[in-house]
C-alpha cells in the first residue's frame, strides 16, 4: 500500500466547519487507498475528544495544541522575522522532528499539505511529490479585511496579505501541484500566479446528502407563528461575524418594520460577545452553539448567507440548497457555485433588495421548499465523484518542480 504524509492546519475530525468538512473528506479517501500518516493542529480544546476516530485511520499521527497564548506568541515571533503570520503560528518544533524522523524512517510516496501554514515542514524536501490543497487563497481574504477595518488593524492586514501572497506564490512554484476549492478560485489563484498556472486545479467539495436530507422529520425549535430568516455559521470566524453585524444592521431593520412577527436567527458555536450583542436587537435571536443545526434549516422561510468577505465556496450555501431552502445571499457568498434554473430568493449585494426578497418569501403561509436547489447539489457536489478528481491530481504530482521565487522561503523551513 502506498504511503501519504498528510499535514493539516486542524484536527480533521469532526466536520463542524467550512475547512474541517473538507480535510475530514480527504482524510477518510486516503485512508481507504493509503498508509497514512497524519500531523495535525489543534486549537479548540473540545477537538481533543475526536482523536481516537482518526488514529484508528492513520498508521501514524502526531497532534500539537495550539491554543490561543501559544498561537500568540508565534504570530508575534513571525512578525519579528518579517514573516507571514499564518506561517508562524505553526512553527513547532515537536511537529518538525516528527516530520524529519518520519521521512528518514519510511518511503513515503507523497506528501499532501492543507492550508499553506503547514508546507514549510515539507519545503526541503524536494525529492518527495508534494501537492498543496489551499482550499481558498487566503492572501485575498486577508485583502478584503484590511478593506474593512481601519487604523492599526488595517496595516496589519495589509502586511499579511503581501507577505502570504508571496509564500502562496513559492507554495505553488515548488509543490507538484496546487488545488484549491472551486474552479473559479482556481483560476483566481492561476493570474495571482501565471508562472505556475498548469499545476493549479479547481476541486469542489461535496455535500453529505444522506445527512442534509429534507425529507426527514425535524421537530421546530422556534415559537409557533414566528417566520424566520436563519444564518448558520461559526460565529467566532471573522467572516461570520461581519456578516451577521451588517444583515442585522443594514438588512433586518427593513424587514422588522413590515413584519413585527419575523425574527432573525443566528445559530452557531462560540458567538463573539459583538454577536451576542445583536440578540438584544428587536427580532433577533442569538442561540450559541447548537446540537444539530437541520431543524432550524428546515423550518425557517429564509436562509440568508450575507457574507462579504469570503472566498472559495460556502458550505453553508451548499447545505441550504441541499435542504431545499429560499436563498439569501450576497455575490461573495455565492462565488464559486454555478447559478442553476429553479433557484428561489436572491444573490444581492443591496440592502433594499435582500429585505424585499426576504418579506416575499416571508408571507408565504408556511416554508416553501426548492425541490431544484437540491437536484443542482445532488448532480455537481458529490463526494465520491469530486474526492475521485483529486486522487487524480495526488496520482498525477510529479517530483522536482523548479522554484522561481525561492527568495520568499529561502532558510524559512530550517525554523520549523
Amino acid at each position: 500500500m502506498r504511503s501519504v504524509l498528510f499535514l493539516c492546519h486542524r484536527l480533521p475530525w469532526p466536520p463542524s466547519k467550512g475547512d474541517k468538512i473538507r480535510s475530514y473528506h480527504v482524510l477518510r479517501w486516503l485512508a481507504e487507498r493509503y498508509r497514512v500518516y497524519l500531523g495535525s493542529f489543534v486549537d479548540d480544546p473540545a477537538d481533543w475528544q475526536y482523536l481516537a476516530p482518526v488514529e484508528s485511520l492513520c498508521a501514524e499521527v502526531c497532534v500539537r495544541p495550539l491554543g490561543p497564548w501559544r498561537t500568540g506568541w508565534r504570530a508575534l515571533a513571525s512578525l519579528m522575522r518579517g514573516e507571514a503570520l499564518t506561517v508562524g503560528v505553526y512553527h513547532d518544533r515537536v511537529m518538525r522532528r516528527w516530520v524529519e524522523r518520519l521521512l528518514a524512517e519510511h518511503k513515503l510516496d507523497l506528501a499532501l499539505c492543507y492550508s499553506s501554514g503547514v508546507a514549510p515542514f515539507v519545503l526541503r524536501h524536494t525529492q518527495l511529490p508534494r501537492v498543496m490543497d489551499f482550499v481558498d487563497v487566503d492572501s485575498d481574504k486577508w485583502c478584503q479585511y484590511a478593506q474593512n477595518h481601519g487604523g492599526v488593524a488595517r496595516m496589519i492586514y495589509r502586511r499579511e496579505a503581501r507577505r502570504l501572497a508571496g509564500f502562496e506564490r513559492a507554495i505553488a512554484a515548488q509543490f507538484d501541484a496546487s488545488v484549491l476549492v472551486s474552479e473559479v478560485e482556481a483560476a483566481f489563484f492561476r493570474h495571482q500566479v501565471p508562472e505556475s498556472a498548469d499545476k493549479v486545479h479547481g476541486i469542489p467539495n461535496g455535500v453529505d446528502a444522506e445527512y442534509w436530507d429534507p425529507q426527514r422529520t425535524y421537530s421546530s425549535p422556534y415559537p409557533p407563528g414566528e417566520r424566520v430568516v436563519v444564518f448558520v455559521g461559526a460565529m467566532d470566524y471573522r467572516a461570520n461575524v461581519h456578516a451577521a453585524q451588517w444583515f442585522a444592521h443594514e438588512v433586518w431593520p427593513l424587514i422588522f418594520a413590515q413584519r413585527q412577527d419575523a425574527r432573525f436567527c443566528i445559530v452557531g458555536s462560540r458567538p463573539t460577545a459583538s454577536v451576542r450583542a445583536l440578540g438584544q436587537l428587536a427580532g433577533i435571536t442569538v442561540t450559541g452553539w447548537v446540537e444539530d443545526v437541520r431543524p432550524y434549516l428546515a423550518h425557517a422561510h429564509v436562509v440568508a448567507a450575507p457574507l462579504r468577505m469570503a472566498r472559495g465556496i460556502q458550505n453553508k450555501v451548499l447545505e441550504a440548497l441541499a435542504m431545499e431552502k429560499v436563498l439569501l445571499a450576497t455575490p461573495e457568498a455565492y462565488e464559486g457555485i454555478e447559478d442553476f434554473e429553479g433557484r428561489q430568493g436572491c444573490i444581492d449585494a443591496s440592502p433594499e433588495v435582500l429585505a424585499a426578497e426576504a418579506l416575499r418569501w416571508l408571507d408565504a403561509p408556511q416554508a416553501v421548499r426548492v425541490p431544484a436547489a437540491r437536484a443542482r447539489v445532488l448532480s455537481r457536489y458529490d463526494w465520491a465523484r469530486n474526492l475521485d478528481i483529486y486522487g487524480n491530481v495526488l496520482r498525477n504530482a510529479q517530483p522536482g518542480a523548479a522554484s522561481v521565487a525561492t527568495v520568499c522561503t529561502d532558510g524559512l523551513e530550517a525554523r520549523f
